[in-house]
């Protein structure tokens, strides 16, 4: 396969660590599983999967899956919050949010689960009963996924802004004004969080005060989260692009695109092996070498995959819109298994202690082990 390099700098420097932060074998806290968003889980999956239980949320599934403390956290696109056992799928509560929820994934901390709803609003649940703590309004969508930093709630709105919401109080700590809409969730690492905008940015907001501590120049419009590993950041672009960034230098390293198939990258990246895996809408999911920028591998689905990846023992966990979750060997790219749920798949796998939990647009969710 032909592929286009244009490489702004063919020298990285000193190699990122092999092993990036996962998150822990009994959880998924959030969206991509960990604050600097790897998608890397340290749990161990069945080579073999199998349906273990599966449950109707009434509506198309957009939200991805939190894990914690065996119970389930998924929002429906009716605007339901539901908390279920993740041995068995019973449910233990729902809390409505009196909107729809799309794409924003639950975020759960010590007692309380956090979610953004289309209606503009960002809730906090209790964990115990599934009754509101309070919300937060802003004044346009929330599609951004919440994060949980330095006792503050993270999430960008389609109002522009990036907010710093307490945990506990609701109340606002600061607000970051960018020039575009907000549609990514903020990665966060060493007291920043990294936004890549709507406005062609990635900017780096301090969490202490909402101060931009610096920015670089995307060159493209962007809907995919960032992946933060130590000095390197990754992420595509809508610009039919995915970036490898230098944070130290603040320059963009790398740019990868396909010479024969200009789609945009809405997946947000998992990184193993020294290898940034991307689904694409061109139908493809990407391996890239995270040094050089030149692919490693391709692997062709059926329909656009704007599902985000989920790495579990150098295995791929991810869904396409063709109604698949693959599963694919890390490094070759190989097909090792699949999963067939019947509609699109755009959410991404979340994974604990053994599980695999994913929602199809049919609103049907399925947990595999």
């Amino acid at each position: 396969m032909v592929l286009l390099l244009s490489l702004a700098v063919v020298t990285l420097g000193a190699q990122q660590a092999a092993t990036p932060p996962s998150a822990p074998a009994n959880e998924w806290r959030q969206f991509r599983g960990s604050p600097p968003l790897t998608g890397i889980s340290s749990s161990t999956v069945p080579t073999t999967l199998k349906v273990l239980w599966t449950f109707e949320l009434g509506d198309i599934i957009e939200s991805s899956a939190a894990i914690v403390g065996g119970i389930v956290y998924v929002g429906g696109g009716n605007g339901d919050l539901v908390a279920l056992d993740l041995e068995s799928g019973k449910p233990k509560w729902k809390y409505s949010t009196g909107n729809l929820i799309g794409e924003s994934s639950p975020a759960v901390g010590t007692d309380a689960v956090f979610v953004g709803d289309l209606g503009g609003l960002m809730h906090a649940v209790r964990i115990a009963d599934g009754k509101a703590l309070w919300t937060f309004k802003t004044a346009s969508e929330i599609k951004s996924s919440p994060v949980l930093a330095e006792g503050a709630v993270l999430f960008g709105s389609y109002d522009g802004n990036l907010y710093a919401v307490d945990q506990k109080s609701g109340k606002l700590r600061w607000k970051f004004t960018t020039n575009g809409m907000v549609h990514a969730t903020p990665a966060v690492q060493n007291g920043l969080a990294f936004i890549a905008g709507c406005d062609s940015q990635l900017r780096a907001i301090r969490i202490a005060d909402g101060k931009e501590a610096y920015h670089i120049d995307s060159g493209a419009y962007t809907g995919a989260s960032p992946l933060i590993d130590g000095t390197r950041a990754y992420y595509g672009t809508f610009n039919n692009e995915v970036l490898g960034v230098d944070l130290q230098r603040r320059r963009v390293l790398w740019r990868y695109s396909d010479a024969e198939r200009h789609f945009p990258f809405y997946s947000s990246a998992s990184l193993v092996g020294g290898r940034v895996i991307v689904g694409g809408r061109d139908k493809y999911v990407h391996a890239i070498d995270a040094k050089t920028g030149r692919a490693a591998w391709t692997f062709a689905t059926r329909a656009r995959v704007d599902s985000s990846p989920a790495i579990v023992g150098g295995r791929v966990y991810i869904g396409s819109s063709d109604g698949k979750l693959y599963v694919l060997d890390a490094m070759t790219g190989k097909k090792l298994s699949e999963f067939d749920t019947g509609s699109g798949v755009t959410t991404s796998p979340a994974v604990a202690n053994g599980r695999i939990v994913i929602g199809s647009q049919d609103g049907r969710l399925y947990v595999l082990g």
